[in-house]
């Protein structure tokens, strides 16, 4: 048998966050096909495409793709044979995320575990949505927390944006808690395990593995109908999709900013309200991560895709 050197590169498109990582042939085994991994999101127009990674991705004998969405974004975007470019899922460890009983997490940040709550878990972007989502705020029951668990914001101005959207929510209602940093992995697994609902209101996800997290964790998932998200979240099975209007290049922006964080606040009260269909939803959600995503099942994919180029 033999044995290949490989050579990786990496390159990451910084303003959309967008990481590829081709493989190349060693010059001394041209055998060993050249294998690129997308892991979104990619830009929706060519003149964010650098050269030198269009180049990496066309001449890549198999390209990975997260997400349905992110395989029709690179075989448009991309000078690409459209069967060489594969999807297969992220996956998540399945030991790692899974239900706890455990809730110091929720005592430390001041969350009361005999009251159900909302839970967002995220970085601060406006792919994240999460502006919408504090604006929707003012649409939900009260008689149910919302915790948002929200830091590192990408910019100076979102990160006033979201605190001002904060303020103006935390004066209707005193049950909004803000954890403006990024936990360790213990910490959002409790989180995740004891909230009644997750929400995602993504504007823009390649895939959404955070909805992985809450679902293996048994909570029902309300999330924006966009990108890979349409492949996690199973609608009326796992959780609730929420249509979303919006633009179609660059920005992503919701067409119909107020309409959207309505809806957000339609579906989560509707959830929210009907405790036996949360725990549908967290069973099913729990059973599609362990069937569809595990690393187990992610990790056969990926060796016959490696194992069909070496033939």
């Amino acid at each position: 048998m033999h044995r290949f050197q490989y050579d990786k590169h990496r390159c990451r498109y910084r303003p959309l966050s967008h990481l590829v990582q081709p493989f190349w042939r060693d010059s001394r085994q041209k055998e060993l096909r050249n294998l690129a991994r997308d892991h979104g999101p990619l830009p929706r127009t060519a003149s964010a495409v650098e050269t030198r990674t269009a180049w990496r991705l066309e001449m890549a004998d198999a390209i990975i793709a997260v997400s349905g969405e992110t395989k029709r974004d690179i075989e448009r975007l991309f000078d690409v044979d459209p069967a060489r470019v594969h999807v297969i899922h992220n996956g998540i460890d399945l030991k790692e995320y899974r239900k706890v009983t455990s809730t110091a997490a929720l005592e430390r940040h001041g969350i009361d575990p005999n009251k159900p709550y909302l839970l967002f878990v995220g970085r601060v972007t406006r792919q994240k949505g999460i502006i919408y989502l504090v604006h929707a705020i003012q649409y939900m029951d009260p008689d149910f927390q919302v915790v948002l668990c929200a830091g590192a914001p990408d910019t100076p101005e979102i990160a006033k944006e979201m605190k001002d959207a904060v303020e103006r929510a935390t004066k209707k209602r005193c049950d909004v808690v803000w954890i403006a940093e990024m936990v360790d992995r213990n910490a959002v697994t409790e989180l995740y395990s004891h909230a009644a609902v997750f929400c995602c209101p993504s504007i823009y996800e390649p895939f959404g593995i955070i909805n992985l997290e809450a679902m293996a964790c048994e909570t029902g998932v309300v999330a924006s109908a966009v990108g890979g998200i349409k492949e996690v979240v199973v609608d009326g099975e796992t959780g609730f999709l929420v249509p979303l209007e919006q633009m179609k290049e660059c920005s992503f922006e919701p067409l119909h900013p107020e309409k959207f964080s309505r809806d957000l606040a339609a579906k989560i009260n509707q959830l929210m309200a009907d405790p036996k269909l949360r725990e549908k939803f967290g069973k099913a959600g729990r059973k599609r991560v362990e069937e569809k995503f595990s690393w187990s099942a992610i990790a056969r994919k990926t060796k016959a895709l490696y194992e069909s180029l070496i033939r």
